[in-house]
């Protein structure tokens, strides 16, 4: 961004000062406390309650009065849109009796609220809301979710013995970022994904899933590579919206990919051959009930490798090129039982010659039970992708940018079940 700024006034907006542009609806209907405690990190809550909004949920904040000392009510007020809880009142609000919740979120989790908490200490708003919590979650299922935070010489023995305590009785821990001695908050980004998560209630919860993405380079030296555009972004976008429904994910990434959420844990494949390796070695290893090969897989590779760097004074470089063996018919055979989402990218053919060939691998035995097929010529302007879901027993259903592809597919397994 240049700065030359004209110091014109930004163009009028249709949403409101206080209103915020939804991006997902995972939380839409949902009213979510959030507990905030006495740490430094409670001044990154205004941004974790618009987040939350963002998803579409109704946030009501419980604020002790050290985590005042941090985030300014005002604030709080200002992104929830709701009073802010910070003591009791003859409403009894820790009950939240006449408006329950359908998730507790407690961030950041201190480490005397935690302590508490396992104790069953409920002498503050928030502790008595985190009592009521607890007893809403081991007899109604409501979920309740920690956030811990604090300095890593307070990670003793007695904060362990709670921590086991309180995952025992069925809370969800949400692992801080261990980095310079703290146990510091965690992304925000997988605090709402968590809260997404322990809400979720879709048939693919505790199933397991493999996908890949990303280009998958084929190296011709020690320092050059034949690679695709493609960077892995749908992959990412399936793994979280499976992530998010309970699902077991297992992401491999080719490199040049973007990079995915820490809580995907994704696995890197530097070259075709690792991404190989890899996805026979994953597929060995453990049962997975779908792979959803997204990848673009490298297509040739280099008849011979060239060890240390080609000299760049070479006039002309002539490089044979052989075909790379097709992974997907390598797993079809060797792990019949393994049900398989494909994807099948043309250019400059029409639309009927790509389904042609799309439903072609129908028709392989073992072939894939879903077949994801898009060309370039039909994306939208912005670049915005447009796939086709081919299934065998429906008529091909178009589906428009990353995320309703990713749900489509999602959505159709979970027929499947």
């Amino acid at each position: 961004m240049s700065l030359n700024w004209n110091l014109e006034p930004p163009p009028p907006s249709e949403i409101a000062d206080r209103d915020i542009r939804l991006t997902g609806s995972h939380l839409s209907g949902k009213r979510v406390a959030l507990l905030i405690t006495g740490s430094i990190a409670a001044y990154r809550m205004p941004d974790l309650i618009r987040d939350f909004r963002r998803e579409g949920a109704d946030v009501v904040v419980y604020v002790t009065e050290g985590g005042l000392r941090y985030v300014a009510k005002e604030a709080l007020e200002w992104c929830s849109q709701n009073p802010v809880i910070d003591h009791f009142t003859a409403d009894a609000e820790h009950l939240s009796d006449s408006t329950p919740f359908d998730v507790f979120v407690v961030a950041p989790a201190s480490y005397n609220t935690l302590n508490k908490a396992a104790l069953g200490i409920a002498d503050s708003v928030v502790s008595a809301a985190i009592a009521a919590a607890l007893g809403r979650m081991e007899r109604q299922g409501v979920p309740i979710l920690f956030a811990p935070t604090m300095h890593g010489t307070m990670h003793n023995s007695i904060l362990t013995r709670s921590l086991k305590t309180l995952r025992e009785m069925g809370a969800t821990l949400i692992p801080p970022l261990q980095t310079h001695g703290k146990n510091n908050l965690s992304s925000l980004d997988l605090i709402v994904a968590a809260t997404i998560r322990s809400l979720n209630q879709s048939p693919l919860s505790g199933k397991s899933l493999l996908i890949t993405g990303g280009p998958t380079p084929v190296p011709i030296d020690n320092i050059r590579r034949i690679t695709t555009r493609f960077t892995g972004a749908l992959s990412i976008q399936i793994a979280r919206e499976a992530w998010m429904r309970g699902v077991k994910v297992e992401l491999i990434l080719g490199k040049g990919s973007q990079p995915a959420p820490e809580y995907l844990n994704a696995k890197k494949a530097t070259t075709y051959t690792d991404y190989k390796n890899i996805v026979h070695e994953s597929l060995t290893k453990k049962a997975v009930d779908w792979g959803i090969f997204t990848a673009a897989v490298a297509d040739f590779q280099p008849e011979t490798f060239i060890e240390g760097k080609i000299s760049s004074k070479v006039k002309h470089l002539n490089l044979k090129l052989l075909p790379t063996v097709k992974l997907i018919d390598e797993v079809r055979k060797k792990f019949p039982a393994l049900k398989m989402i494909t994807f099948k990218y043309e250019e400059n053919i029409s639309h009927d010659e790509l389904l042609a060939i799309a439903n072609k691998r129908f028709s392989k035995k073992g072939g894939s039970q879903l077949i994801v097929a898009n060309r370039r010529e039909e994306f939208k302007p912005d670049g915005t992708q447009v796939a086709w879901l081919l299934d065998p027993a429906q008529e091909p259903q178009m589906y428009v940018g990353k995320e309703a592809i990713a749900n489509a597919i999602l959505d159709r397994i979970e027929t499947g079940l």
